[in-house]
């Protein structure tokens, strides 16, 4: 019993070991694009300005991923969109859903399906990657497929901070941290 209780504690404190090994590291560059096929280059065109990533490569990882819409969109973009826009978080925020190997001719529909049921309000911070992905496992410590990664850029494209899994208030609480 207690052998069950303890394995998800050491898978986490191995994933958040193996992350803690990336912060300070460049971002490796990524090419990804919008539900309207737009190119956007990460970090090349996020520098200057604190940016949020929520990276997932596996169907599983998405109900993860799903879990941090509405906190990062309320936090990180809502507020800064009102009357008084400017008084949130001035920060960059994407989801990027990877879309590799076999399941990187699924980018089309999951776009078109991204189009019809994401809040028009959040479809513009959905990017989609496809592509290897060896070059990001490799560089940005993927341990688990089966949970989302998060990371906070500098304005320099700098990793400052990393975390995977789903939302919880700590983890929020660590970036707002990180971003003040």
């Amino acid at each position: 019993m207690i052998k069950y209780l303890l394995t998800p504690l050491f898978v986490g404190l191995c994933i958040n070991l193996s992350l803690g090994q990336i912060i300070g590291k460049a971002f490796p560059a990524m090419e990804a694009e919008d539900v309207e096929d737009a190119a956007v280059s990460l970090p090349k065109d996020t520098k200057g300005k604190y940016t949020l990533l929520g990276l997932a490569y596996s169907k599983k990882s998405e109900s993860d991923l799903n879990t941090w819409f509405n906190p990062v969109f309320g936090k990180f973009i809502q507020k800064n969109q009102g009357l008084f826009g400017g008084f949130g978080y001035d920060v960059n925020v994407y989801f990027i859903p990877m879309f590799t190997g076999v399941k990187a001719a699924a980018t089309g529909t999951a776009k078109r399906k991204a189009a019809k049921n994401i809040d028009p309000q959040l479809l513009p911070y959905v990017l989609f990657y496809k592509g290897k992905l060896k070059p990001y496992k490799d560089a940005l410590a993927f341990e688990q497929k089966d949970v989302p990664y998060f990371f906070v850029l500098d304005d320099q494209g700098k990793i400052v901070y990393a975390t995977s899994g789903a939302y919880s208030e700590s983890k929020m609480d660590e970036i707002e941290e990180v971003l003040e």
